[in-house]
């Protein structure tokens, strides 16, 4: 029995709560009050507002390139020869001033060959002057030998008379006839010789020109013997040893001036276009007439363009740079322009290992700047959403403004269209951004000055050369 009463007294005591559940729940909705409505707006969001102010804008440019040397020299033996001198320092990765003796071929053949030239030479000199001797003796002998003839023939002329007469034999007149013509014979001879003397001298005169040549050939080729520096330099290539034998056309070793260096980089075209286009000179404004050949860089101010290079993986290292040439073409792969830059004095400021010097392979990064024609309008990238900028009204509403956008550049948009001067832009990211809604403005006088600097971008002062001294290692 107990068991039964046990489950009936549970029973009971579930019913009794659920009872007083219901109850006191109906008791609640009895007395709940009716939800109020409240004719008060949503608080408005605080968000970061700049006012647009013309900018003086600096449009860049920006590529990778592998450092060159500006001027190569690839030593190539010009004449054959052993190599007699090899300075202790040719070795590849060494700096040596110029007019430095790098290398010496055995000389010995071609002094013989000079010696040679100079004796034929002298030869030929004194042929020359014997020959003005002859000339002035055939001269002298020409002239008595005519007043031999002229005497002969007033004897022929005597005879001739006395033979008519009967006074002289046929006999005398023939051999005053012989002495006659033997006479005018030897001053044909004489005048025959004068008048070669023009032809041997042409003759001489080749001879000695053809010496002269073979002279200077042999001086060159005693020149070629000897390897000097024609610039301050660093070695690159050495494959030449001492007492080796050199043929001619044999490669010796290569070298780098240290006066420049170059920078091929490969640079967007369209960046390109946009930089060139702000510094173009008043032969190419639009309607101008434009010559049928002319350079480039008398078609644009190449020196308003700032460049300057820095060492792909170590911003701090840089170098001032000058926009020399845009080469030709295109790069086949990335179809980009390739802008060529020249550094003078690659080696200044250098302190190895913390600052290398600017040398041939280094992957460089390319920066050309040029200051804009006019003011540009600039905003956050960020601020830009697919085309619209978020702007406010008059009563401080958010307005949804389409842009037309010429560009971006370092995290900066440059408007074309859409925006006016001392519009007011939102540049927070209000969630959500309804068209219309109120905004607290919260102007931001550093956004507005750091956009100014970063739209400016002033290029950094060239330093001065220090060139490093022969024989150092960078």
């Amino acid at each position: 029995m107990k068991p039964i009463l046990t489950s009936l007294s549970r029973g009971l005591l579930i019913l009794l709560g659920l009872g007083g559940g219901i109850a006191l729940a109906a008791f609640l909705i009895s007395h709940a009050r009716a939800p109020q409505h409240s004719d008060s707006a949503a608080p408005a969001p605080t968000l970061s507002v700049i006012e647009l102010q013309p900018v003086a804008l600096q449009i860049e440019a920006r590529g990778l390139g592998t450092a060159r040397s500006a001027e190569r020299w690839q030593a190539v033996a010009n004449v054959a020869g052993r190599v007699v001198e090899r300075h202790p320092d040719l070795e590849s990765g060494n700096l040596l001033p110029a007019g430095t003796l790098l290398l010496a071929l055995d000389p010995s053949r071609y002094q013989l060959a000079i010696a040679e030239a100079e004796a034929e030479a002298e030869r030929l000199t004194a042929e020359r002057a014997q020959l003005d001797v002859e000339a002035e003796s055939t001269r002298r002998l020409l002239a008595l030998e005519q007043e031999r003839l002229d005497l002969t023939e007033q004897e022929l002329a005597r005879i001739e008379q006395l033979a008519t007469t009967g006074s002289a034999s046929r006999s005398q007149l023939d051999e005053q006839r012989r002495a006659s013509a033997a006479q005018r014979r030897a001053v044909a001879t004489l005048d025959n010789e004068l008048s070669l003397m023009p032809s041997r001298r042409q003759q001489l005169a080749a001879q000695q020109a053809r010496a002269a040549v073979l002279l200077a050939q042999a001086k060159q080729d005693l020149a070629d013997t000897r390897f000097e520096a024609p610039y301050d330099l660093r070695l690159s290539e050495v494959e030449v040893e001492r007492h080796q034998y050199m043929a001619p056309g044999q490669r010796l070793f290569s070298a780098d001036s240290l006066a420049a260096a170059e920078v091929e980089a490969q640079i967007p075209l369209g960046m390109l276009r946009r930089l060139l286009g702000s510094v173009a000179t008043a032969a190419t404004e639009p309607n101008a007439p434009i010559p049928a050949v002319q350079r480039l860089d008398e078609r644009m101010d190449f020196s308003a363009v700032t460049a300057e290079v820095r060492l792909v993986g170590d911003e701090q290292v840089r170098w001032p740079a000058q926009l020399t040439r845009v080469a030709s073409g295109l790069d086949p792969v990335t179809r980009s322009a390739r802008v060529v830059v020249r550094v003078a004095h690659p080696y200044r400021n250098a302190r190895p290992p913390d600052r290398p010097p600017l040398q041939p392979g280094m992957l460089t990064q390319v920066t050309l700047s040029a200051a804009s024609p006019e003011p540009r309008l600039v905003v956050p990238a960020a601020a830009v959403h697919e085309g619209v900028v978020y702007r406010l009204d008059a009563e401080n509403r958010l307005r949804h403004t389409p842009v037309d956008v010429a560009f971006e550049q370092g995290g900066l948009a440059v408007i074309a269209a859409g925006l006016a001067l001392g519009d007011r832009v939102i540049v927070d990211d209000p969630l959500p951004a309804i068209d219309g809604m109120l905004i607290n403005p919260r102007p931001d006088p550093a956004l507005e000055a750091r956009l100014k600097e970063e739209a400016q971008a002033p290029a950094q002062a060239p330093q001065p050369a220090q060139t490093p001294s022969a024989g150092a290692i960078p």
